[in-house]
């Protein structure tokens, strides 16, 4: 029986494409992910099932991110683990790198999504030959159905990455700093196999409810997990216990943003909503126009900013044009400079905020 299996598999793995995984980065957004909400583990309800976490994905039409609940996969091959999906910050933006099955399981950017993903590798249980043992002190089975379990709790203190924030990405303003270690590094590399089928109908199920929306739900979707990956409603769906952080959407997200979700915000989250109406590289900026004297030398300041900024972008276009740029990397250029243009005019429109002078209430009658 071993050795069917092990033909199997090497069958498998030889007409799987090649897929570095690089080349598994299709969305680049604007502004951060919202951070993981908090919900509980559903049990297994099928032996050689993996838990697969949930993510944040994007919708480019809505300009919006979306909640696609973590569920229980069958694996596609006896041997093949789970590499979640994570998002990365890469030359001004945030980069979506897909998910995949393979013999190890590869880089997702050191992202403690929990139930034994905890930033490096899956500690929730093991293959042995055809059957996967699951560890329950790790993860939540249905042991009437499942009986090839054990108990490792050693596991959780040696690898786990502290994410009290529950950040969802890497890298950027407050994003996990972990870097891929060489076996990470390999798997992801190597040939390995996309998402299946019932992963691909769970994303567009999230994709087309309004609810999972981060927009509607503030980071806390109404189905966080299911059992089985379109089991979104009864008693089979999870709700989110609650948003892993407050999450304040830009306002500006979708409209005339550039294609590919490029909006404000770019090193992540911030309290206040973004500038709007913003031209996206300096030299379109209009002088600002000081209202008041008190205000002049403040205005002198932004306008020296706004010659400073057109300077440095103009002299990374000339050398993106010398250097004869790909449209990809022409792209992500134009997109750091529109994202520092309204990083630095929503910098100014808060310090004019602050420079003007309070009415004093009136007094009651």
């Amino acid at each position: 029986m071993k050795r069917v299996v092990l033909i199997s598999l090497f069958v498998l793995l030889a007409l799987a494409p090649f897929r570095q995984a690089s080349g598994q980065i299709s969305i680049t957004v604007g502004f951060a992910p919202p951070a993981l909400p908090v919900y509980e583990q559903p049990p297994c309800p099928e032996e050689g099932w993996l838990w697969v976490p949930g993510y944040w994905g994007w919708d480019a039409d809505d300009q919006d991110y979306y909640w696609v609940p973590g569920t229980w996969v069958a694996a596609p091959e006896p041997g093949l683990l789970w590499t979640p999906a994570w998002w990365g910050w890469e030359d001004g933006a945030f980069l979506f790198h897909d998910g995949f099955w393979a013999t190890e399981v590869g880089w997702y950017g050191g992202i403690n999504y929990g139930f034994g993903y905890w930033g490096h590798g899956f500690w929730g249980g093991r293959w042995d030959h055809d059957r996967f043992y699951y560890n329950t002190a790790v993860v939540h089975v249905n042991e009437t159905v499942i009986r090839n379990v054990y108990i490792d709790k050693t596991v959780v203190n040696k690898v786990t990455i502290v994410n009290n924030n529950h950040v969802s990405y890497n890298g950027g303003e407050g994003g996990i700093r972990e870097r891929p270690r060489p076996e990470e590094e390999r798997a992801s590399q190597g040939r390995h196999f996309p998402p299946a089928r019932a992963q691909e109908e769970r994303r567009q199920m999230a994709r087309s409810d309004p609810q999972m929306h981060a927009s509607a739900n503030r980071g806390r979707p109404p189905v966080a997990a299911t059992v089985r990956p379109t089991e979104f409603k009864g008693s089979g769906a999870v709700p989110a216990r609650e948003a892993g952080a407050p999450y304040h959407p830009p306002a500006n997200r979708g409209g005339n943003n550039p294609p590919g979700g490029r909006t404000a915000e770019p090193g992540g989250n911030r309290n206040g909503p973004p500038a709007t109406n913003i031209p996206g590289h300096a030299r379109d900026l209009q002088p600002h126009q000081a209202p008041s004297p008190n205000e002049q030398k403040l205005i002198e300041k932004e306008n020296q900013d706004h010659q400073k900024l057109q300077q440095k972008q103009q002299k990374e276009d000339q050398r993106a044009q010398q250097q004869q740029w790909s449209q990809p990397k022409t792209q992500r250029l134009e997109q750091k400079h529109q994202q520092q243009t309204q990083q630095m005019e929503q910098k100014h429109q808060q310090q004019q905020e602050r420079a003007r002078p309070k009415e004093n209430p009136r007094a009651p009658r």
